[in-house]
């Protein structure tokens, strides 16, 4: 009875999905004029390349000579913002570039990275990691001033942020000996979420 009941409300929902749909799914003009941003990289055949592609069209945004990675890519009014990094021979540079001008988070001394970012108004929010004499903190950059999250003691890190009113939300997570533990953070406050033992 509990499978019929199960199976019943399926079929009732995916009717009602279908008799809500409309009969023309084709995309609509507002859509179809929107631009679609990505980022990532593209070897040269020595180098990864940091990249951002509007609508397929790829613009360069580190040196063809070192490594590079573009993490995260946000539109804000005519401004393109991404963040990454780019090695500076030694380690990872942790950056964000406003529309393809480059501005480090980090001095090059130790490894770090930017994962994500959100824009609020006229400041730009990133959250990433960076590296102190043996573990991954776990940061985020608030127009470049940065914030530990976590204490250096087990290596964190932050991979996604959302900024409200005067709250700031960070996810990430935190890798102990033998777990990850997924975390969120409020205001720098963090809250486990999972365990998963490995």
């Amino acid at each position: 009875m509990k499978k019929f009941k199960i199976t019943f409300a399926l079929l009732a929902f995916i009717f009602f999905a279908i008799s809500c749909s409309k009969s023309d799914d084709s995309p609509t003009p507002e859509l179809l004029a929107k631009d679609v941003y990505t980022c990532g990289y593209e070897s040269n055949g020595t180098k990864n390349v940091a990249k951002v592609w509007k609508n397929g069209i790829a613009t360069f945004l580190s040196d063809i000579t070192k490594n590079a990675s573009a993490n995260a890519v946000i539109a804000s009014g005519t401004d393109v913002y991404v963040t990454g990094y780019e090695d500076n021979g030694i380690n990872n540079v942790a950056k964000y570039w406003k529309n393809g001008i480059a501005t480090s988070l980090t001095d090059g001394s130790k490894n770090a990275e930017g994962n994500a970012m959100f824009i609020s108004g006229t400041d730009v929010y990133i959250a990433g990691y960076e590296y102190n004499s043996t573990k991954s903190v776990a940061k985020i950059w608030k127009n470049g001033t940065p914030f530990s999250l976590s204490d250096g003691t087990k290596d964190v890190y932050a991979n996604g942020i959302f900024v409200s009113g005067t709250d700031i939300y960070v996810s990430g997570y935190e890798y102990d000996s033998s777990k990850f533990i997924a975390k969120v953070w409020k205001n720098g406050s963090p809250t486990s979420l999972t365990m998963v033992l490995i």
